[in-house]
């Protein structure tokens, strides 16, 4: 059976997050916050609806779609206000992972070959009304779209047994066991809406009850059972926990068997806690929640470590990690990150544009402007080839460096950050 997806909507208006396509009552969370939340709660990707309709909100939902792509875990299809190829360019270079044309809109029809064969046809998701408009556009759908996001619920099997590619479904709040019949149809793909976004709290549940019904939702498979952990004398296994990020330790806490399953069965870090004798789910009261994204066992069987998407602080003081104090610390020579490394010199970079120092050449270059960052980069560039035919491997490296220190100015000029570039890099 093909995988089943679960994708809640974000509509975009106004800056807010909305009700849906016709109901403009504002949420009470902002956008960034809701796709956060739907991403750390088990997500397998978000539809964000842009609702605006002037040139000027438009390009403020964009900023707003390219905050959340950077900020959430899961990929994120872009939608609405498209009128012609560009609007397909702005979302999928904002971050979306896909883009979506509205066959309701005959110009979106006329463009769909063209972004289709520019972008590739795994970009390209087409929201059809109904089945009529369906049948209408068969064969421009087979050949030039990814998949379908059916917005009819009530005629969505017809849309299943008809569509030539694969089909998300929009659902509103329907009961459990009439949405696992509809998950079981071969091409339905995803489950999309409401019955996603109202249920975001139990969606891992949800999974569960899915999985234990033959359909794939792609579900976390645990390895190992409790019963094949060793416990220490008190019938726990001590935990030690890492940001997935950045590796950092966070704090070091113990389960017991229920702690365990709690942690697989709702995506949230879960412990046992030794001095209230009570199972412990953190963040529960403070909100700095944990959302488990690996776990893996020692050698011995007898400790876990945990990679987290850590919500506010790990440590009850405050501090992000609860290993803050040093007893001792030697020089060691620096082995870094070099991610990090390019990290820490954008840092500085970006702070000489916000906070400009007397006689730095940072602030020379901003100062003079484009034309002058992009002049040195040039000429860092052509330095980089004279380098390369010299025997001597070192010239070439400080030319590299001196390129890569000009190129972060110019990202910091235009407002590109790391976190951007390696994305990119990733998909490449």
């Amino acid at each position: 059976m093909s995988l089943v997806k679960f994708i809640p909507c974000i509509y975009l208006y106004d800056k807010m997050a909305v009700k849906d396509f016709k109901d403009k009552t504002a949420l009470k969370d902002d956008p960034l916050t809701m796709a956060k939340r739907y991403s750390d709660l088990g997500a397998d990707e978000i539809i964000i609806f842009d609702l605006s309709v002037e040139d000027e909100e438009h390009e403020a939902a964009l900023d707003m779609i390219k905050e959340i792509c950077e900020k959430v875990q899961v990929p994120v299809l872009g939608a609405g206000n498209v009128k012609r190829m560009e609007d397909i360019k702005k979302l999928l270079y904002a971050g979306c992972n896909k883009a979506m044309l509205n066959f309701s809109k005959q110009s979106n029809i006329e463009v769909c070959e063209e972004v289709s064969k520019k972008f590739g046809k795994e970009k390209i998701v087409v929201s059809v009304a109904n089945l009529v408009e369906l049948e209408d556009n068969l064969s421009t759908i087979k050949e030039y779209a990814d998949s379908i996001l059916f917005l009819t619920s009530t005629s969505l099997r017809d849309a299943l047994a008809t569509s030539p590619v694969p089909v998300m479904g929009l659902l509103p709040e329907i009961a459990l066991d009439k949405l696992m019949s509809i998950a079981k149809e071969e091409k339905l793909a995803a489950i999309c809406g409401d019955v996603v976004s109202d249920n975001i709290d139990e969606l891992e549940n949800m999974k569960s009850v899915f999985e234990d019904n033959g359909i794939n939702t792609g579900k976390m498979k645990v390895t190992v059972k409790w019963s094949d952990l060793k416990l220490n004398s008190d019938g726990h296994v001590p935990v030690v926990v890492q940001d997935v990020h950045t590796d950092e330790v966070l704090m070091v806490a113990y389960m017991n068997e229920e702690a365990y399953n709690h942690t697989i069965q709702s995506g949230r870090m879960t412990y046992y806690s030794r001095s209230r004798n009570e199972l412990w789910i953190k963040g529960e009261t403070s909100g700095h929640y944990q959302y488990v994204k690996a776990l893996y066992i020692d050698c011995d069987d007898d400790t876990l470590l945990a990679k987290v998407e850590q919500v506010g602080a790990a440590c009850h003081t405050g501090n992000k990690s609860c290993f803050y104090r040093p007893i001792f610390e030697k020089e060691t020579k620096s082995m870094d990150n070099p991610l990090k490394v390019f990290e820490d010199v954008m840092a500085v970079i970006n702070d000489r544009k916000v906070h400009p120092k007397e006689g730095s050449y940072t602030n020379y270059l901003f100062d003079k402007g484009l034309d002058k960052i992009l002049k040195k980069l040039g000429e860092e560039a052509t330095e980089i080839v004279i380098a390369a035919k010299n025997p001597n491997p070192n010239e070439i490296k400080y030319e590299i460096s001196d390129f890569l220190y000009h190129m972060m100015v110019l990202m910091a000029d235009r407002g590109i950050t790391w976190d951007e570039i390696t994305e990119e890099l990733a998909k490449r």
